[in-house]
């Protein structure tokens, strides 16, 4: 198979001029049965490039695709492609049709359509072409080629008309291929020139292809190609495709430390952090007072965050990678991540803290290779025992932590004069993420369920709970509150609210709620039997449980797994019965340990009430495939407290 495959990529490379390669692919593809179920085989995927010694690209993009049915047909009518006009430039060069019968029909290229691409919340000017091909058949080969010219990234342009295709990092060249598809492919193959004199670094993750570098002229010519490629298997809650799936990562930057130096050069050198006299008194308004310095890094990044709404317009020059400075960001109160760090950085500046930018990677782990997998923008702050410290103002709004905890075990590279190399988010721990039910409840001969609980949380947990008063009509909130008592029951009753402390001032404390209520026929009732399950392991508030929605029946995972955060869970009820009834069954007792995951718990009647005791610790948020054994275990012991419900019998 290797060898023929080879041979394929040969007869490719030597047919390209000819038109005709799409032929011997399809037979190929025809031959495999097993492609048969798919709606469109990729016969081919090809990319090539062309890099300029500024380090511009001008980009080739060769599709076949045969379409196997209807449902392949409606989806390949109208062909689409994303392309912004502040780096980059993007057209159909051709489009054809192969039929069955054995003709082509030619696709006029000229009446493409060249729009604003949908957008939502980010409204920066990206562009799509769009190509209506009308109607396709089973068997239809469409066979496109689409020219490029720019680079990946909006960092940071200039009126020059060519120039704005050149990266902001003059001369440097990067790029991230993924070598996985939704559809099977037979051959994909991308291949890259640069000047000799350039050199580059890259390295094939998950997998294995074939690649090749010659000499070809005064350029070097780097080919990487896979053959018979199967759509990649998922799994429910698994790690991001690019932490799992084959991918080519390549850079002619040398390393890590060289892009922080760049990027600490590029924002001072456009003043994004330069001071007004209009931010510098809001400085001073909000940290006065303020004895330590954590006082002060926490009050500027929750003022940021809590105030500066997350909208972003194309500003021109300036996009990307360059944080607008501090003028606009304070006067508008409006933009994307890269705007909140920015405005953030330049208050701590004015409150004395050396502060810097930070690009970071949402989602998915960044790989050694400095290929700019970046996708959100943070601030890192300089404490007085010297340590950099992260700050996200975009993801702590009305949230008690600095640093989202949804975003632990994440790459991040600080641009700091010094120079950083790649840098990860420790792990939170569980108990700064805390869930705590307590209820009291009586259960009485007729089903009914009356009583009170008490729910408190901290970090993730308080802000998942909080959300309701910081984001919600205060007219709404016993409403909302309402709605998860109905979750149980929809004859539950709300009958009173204790908010505590005032629940929108999340910096105060961590929240703590009381709440009365009553569910009439709460447990099922017959001849002196009760059937039951406890309050705390029936529905409530599960949304602030994330681990609930991650599948436990799977035996076996292939790869790595995310939950929301780290979280520990404290459950306590106790359950008054009615007189004379006792819980069929023995009491039990459950205990597990584990490096990524714990569990004890109780259930056990004594005189004439039951006690319920429920502690589990999630110690991670991105966890490894070796750790679902330990992960599942913990998680469905947890859970089998409320699947199996409580008999009780009244005494004979």
């Amino acid at each position: 198979m290797y060898r023929f495959f080879l041979l394929l990529i040969s007869f490719f490379l030597i047919a390209q001029t000819q038109g005709q390669e799409w032929k011997k692919l399809l037979k190929f593809a025809d031959d495999q049965p097993d492609l048969t179920k798919y709606d469109v085989i990729n016969l081919l995927d090809s990319t090539g490039v062309n890099v300029s010694e500024q380090g511009s690209g001008s980009f080739t993009i060769h599709r076949i695709v045969k379409i196997q049915n209807p449902s392949g047909a409606l989806k390949y009518r109208i062909i689409k492609y994303d392309y912004d006009p502040l780096t980059a430039f993007a057209k159909f060069e051709s489009v054809k049709i192969h039929k069955t019968d054995g003709s082509t029909k030619e696709i006029d290229v000229k009446k493409a359509c060249d729009y604003a691409a949908p957008a939502r919340a980010i409204y920066w000017g990206a562009r799509q072409i769009m190509l209506e091909l009308g109607r396709l058949e089973p068997g239809d080969i469409v066979d496109y080629k689409i020219d490029k010219k720019g680079f990946t990234y909006a960092l940071l342009a200039s009126d020059e008309n060519e120039d704005r295709f050149v990266p902001p990092m003059r001369g440097q060249f990067y790029d991230i291929v993924p070598f996985w598809s939704n559809d099977p492919t037979i051959t994909k193959i991308y291949k890259v020139s640069i000047p000799k004199e350039k050199d580059m670094q890259y390295q094939f993750y998950q997998g294995e292809c074939a690649s090749s570098l010659r000499f070809e002229g005064n350029k070097k010519v780097y080919t990487f190609s896979m053959h018979n490629m199967k759509p990649f298997e998922k799994e429910p809650n698994m790690v991001d495709l690019f932490d799992v799936a084959p991918k080519l990562m390549m850079s002619t930057t040398p390393d890590w430390e060289a892009k922080s130096k760049w990027f600490y050069q590029v924002n001072e050198g456009y003043g994004s952090f330069e001071p007004t006299p209009e931010a510098q008194k809001k400085v001073n308004e909000l940290i006065k007072g303020c004895k330590t310095e954590m006082e002060k890094i926490s009050v500027l990044t929750h003022w940021v965050a809590d105030n500066m709404r997350y909208s972003g317009i194309s500003m021109g020059e300036g996009e990307g990678y360059t944080l607008h400075n501090t003028q606009m960001n304070f006067t508008d109160r409006c933009g994307v991540c890269k705007d909140k760090a920015a405005l953030l950085i330049s208050m701590l500046r004015m409150a004395g803290f050396k502060a810097y930018p930070a690009m970071t990677m949402a989602g998915s782990r960044v790989e050694s290779i400095p290929a700019d997998h970046f996708n959100h923008s943070v601030a890192v702050v300089k404490l007085s025992d010297g340590n950099y410290m992260p700050l996200d103002p975009t993801w702590v709004p009305f949230l008690r932590e600095l640093w989202s905890s949804a975003e632990q075990q994440q790459n991040y590279l600080p641009g700091i004069p010094e120079g950083s190399d790649l840098l990860l988010t420790p792990v939170s721990a569980p108990e700064n993420h805390y869930f705590k039910i307590n209820a009291q409840t009586n259960l009485s001969p007729d089903g009914t369920l009356n009583g009170k609980f008490i729910v408190e949380a901290e970090g993730q947990s308080d802000g998942n709970i909080r959300r309701t008063f910081t984001t919600g009509f205060m007219n709404d909130w016993k409403n909302a509150l309402e709605k998860e008592l109905l979750a149980i029951s929809p004859r539950a009753r709300l009958i009173s609210v204790d908010y505590g402390k005032d629940p929108k001032n999340y910096t105060a404390a961590p929240i703590k709620i009381e709440m009365k209520f009553s569910i009439p026929n709460y447990a099922l009732s017959g001849e002196g039997v009760l059937i039951f399950k406890p309050l705390v392991m029936n529905n409530l508030y599960n949304r602030v449980r994330s681990y609930l929605r991650i599948n436990t029946d799977i035996a076996e995972r292939e790869y790595g797994f995310k939950d929301a955060c780290s979280r520990l869970v404290l459950l306590k009820e106790t359950i008054q019965l009615p007189s004379g009834y006792h819980m069929l069954g023995e009491n039990r007792a459950d205990e597990y340990s584990s490096k990524v995951a714990d569990f004890t718990g109780s259930l056990k009647q004594e005189n004439n009430r039951l006690l319920l005791n429920q502690k589990l610790a999630l110690k991670k948020r991105v966890y490894e495939a070796e750790d679902w054994n330990d992960f599942r275990t913990a998680v469905n012991m947890h859970k089998s407290y409320g699947t199996e419900a409580i008999v009780l019998e009244k005494n004979k």
